[in-house]
């Protein structure tokens, strides 16, 4: 699989968990699947804020998104919980 250079963003209590807003990361993830458990797979803080068990949402190139979407590279994947309305 090619390496693809990618950017992650976090919002709202999964940034603050994580403890950034983004980061640069080179990943041969071939979806987006495949690539939440590369981050999975770092231990914690990861794998608390974005466990398959939490509502998480996420957006690729700022178009919601599924966990089957492919990534490309210079994909930008935004992670951040459900937004409720009031």
């Amino acid at each position: 699989m090619p390496v693809k250079n990618i950017q992650l963003r976090y919002f709202a209590s999964i940034r603050e968990a994580i403890g950034r807003g983004s980061e640069s990361l080179q990943t041969d993830a071939a979806d987006v699947g495949t690539l939440r458990d590369a981050l999975l797979a770092r231990g914690e803080p990861y794998a608390t804020s974005l466990a398959r068990g939490r509502a998480v949402r996420i957006a690729v190139n700022q178009t919601m998104s599924d966990e089957n979407t492919v990534l490309e590279d210079g994909a930008e994947i935004a992670f951040f919980p459900p937004v409720t309305g009031g």
